[in-house]
């Protein structure tokens, strides 16, 4: 009986310690290269690895990768409107759209320096009361909710402001309530402390 356990229990302890020894899935290195390929159409306006160029359109670097691929799928279904978007992701392969949202969902955002360091600190107390319950205490989201850490302000405060008025083709009944009491100034605020967000 003894000779029986003895060699089990050394077969069990090793496989126990292999399984502790695998290291962490890295992604797909040949979908990474691809994404990288078909995101050149990207880099215009969402910036080299996409960290914005543009005040105005947002970075996607360190974004969810499932959310982006949503994200995605909604302009291809008209869930969300744009012209330019629309055409540029419909000509897009789900396998080019799939590679893209893994490619940028790996980059690293490059984070600017913060402007106004009392406005982000107003921004902070703001974020902890109505944002961070869905956001996160980090702004990193999840896969159905956005990042917005490093996020580019004037982008932000847009947002912000058509989802308090519903004057954007988003509507969130949620976000509409969170944001129906807040002033200009609450949003430059919340925008200037997201962007200090690393």
């Amino acid at each position: 009986m003894k000779k029986i356990a003895y060699p089990l229990l050394a077969g069990l302890m090793l496989i126990s310690s292999a399984h502790a020894a695998d290291p962490k899935p890295t992604p797909d290195e040949t979908a990474l290269r691809n994404g990288q390929k078909s995101a050149q159409f990207c880099r215009h306006c969402h910036g080299v690895g996409g960290s914005s160029v543009r005040e105005d359109t947002p970075n996607l670097a360190g974004q969810n990768e499932a959310y982006l691929l949503t994200q995605m799928e909604k302009f291809v279904s008209g869930k969300r409107k744009n012209e330019f978007m629309e055409g540029l992701i419909k000509a897009l392969t789900p396998e080019e759209r799939k590679n893209i949202a893994l490619y940028f969902s790996q980059q690293e955002v490059v984070v600017k320096p913060v402007a106004n360091a009392a406005q982000a600190a107003s921004g902070k107390r703001l974020y902890e009361s109505l944002c961070i319950s869905c956001h996160g205490a980090t702004a990193y989201g999840t896969e159905k909710v956005p990042r917005l850490a490093s996020q580019q302000p004037p982008y932000l405060q847009d947002s912000l402001k058509r989802y308090r008025s519903g004057s954007g083709e988003r509507i969130d009944p949620l976000m509409a309530a969170y944001t129906r009491n807040l002033k200009d100034a609450d949003i430059v605020n919340l925008s200037a402390y997201l962007a200090s967000m690393r």
